[in-house]
């Protein structure tokens, strides 16, 4: 049975994780960006905006030059961040050109969420962006924020950049199907729907996988679904190395991952 959404899908944020970006090398896996591109700019031929929280840039970077193993200091992932955002939109660039599409980059920091002035001026320039036809490509700053390398991840930027598009729903892809229910210490059955997050839930989530990719693990994820449920976005945790997943959760309604309910008010 197709899964029903509570609003028409007219604006979607998509956030991808780093694990599907790069190989194990720390190199581009080109295969999985055409696939994601594509996938995007079919959403955009059915009238679906979308606004897209891509990471990758550290990790990317890195490959670029030459380091395996991602370091713990500051300047080094800022540099990184700096070599790897240039190759990532260098890609997705040509890949969007290749679709007759146009992407753009939106770099943001936590101030841009906390001061109001620099927050209207992010939503009019998203606003403007989609009302163009161009896909917003989102990460953070992580150059000059040092405080998102040490502490922030995409899933919580994700989900405010939801907020402040007024998004009808968040899907978050990574390396997993979604959340499974855990009994005496181990995985069973994925849970298809979730309507409140409880101290339960909590308890099944796990860390990050590859500590060179990625900051976070399903726990970051739960608290991005709380977030956006604050401003009543659903939202849906899904793996994106699964065939045509975006199509297949957005189009077709095709059950894949969790969803998890929004909430019924503000």
């Amino acid at each position: 049975m197709p899964r029903r959404f509570p609003r028409k899908l007219k604006r979607v944020v998509i956030k991808v994780g780093s694990s599907l970006l790069a190989n194990h090398l720390m190199k581009p896996q080109e295969t999985s960006l055409k696939s994601l591109v594509n996938q995007i700019c079919d959403l955009k031929d059915k009238g679906i905006e979308v606004v897209f929280v891509s990471s990758g840039a550290i990790a990317l970077g890195l490959g670029e030059l030459g380091i395996r193993v991602r370091p713990t200091d500051t300047p080094s992932l800022q540099a990184a961040a700096a070599v790897g955002q240039a190759l990532l939109m260098r890609l997705y660039g040509d890949l969007f050109k290749k679709r007759g599409r146009v992407c753009a980059q939106i770099l943001l920091t936590w101030d841009d969420f906390n001061t109001q002035l620099r927050h209207r001026n992010a939503c009019n320039t998203l606003n403007v962006l989609l009302g163009r036809g161009v896909v917003p490509i989102i990460n953070e700053n992580d150059t000059i924020s040092t405080d998102e390398i040490k502490f922030g991840d995409n899933d919580k930027l994700s989900a405010m950049v939801a907020a402040m598009a007024r998004a009808n729903l968040l899907v978050m892809l990574s390396d997993v199907d979604g959340l499974y229910r855990k009994e005496g210490g181990k995985l069973t059955e994925k849970i298809s729907e979730i309507h409140a997050i409880t101290d339960d839930i909590r308890a099944m989530a796990g860390g990050a996988r590859d500590r060179n990719f990625s900051k976070g693990g399903m726990i970051t994820k739960l608290n991005a679904v709380e977030i956006a449920a604050l401003a009543q976005v659903p939202c849906i945790i899904a793996n994106g190395q699964t065939p045509e997943v975006i199509r297949r959760i957005i189009l077709d309604g095709e059950p894949l991952g969790t969803y998890f309910l929004r909430k019924p008010a503000r």
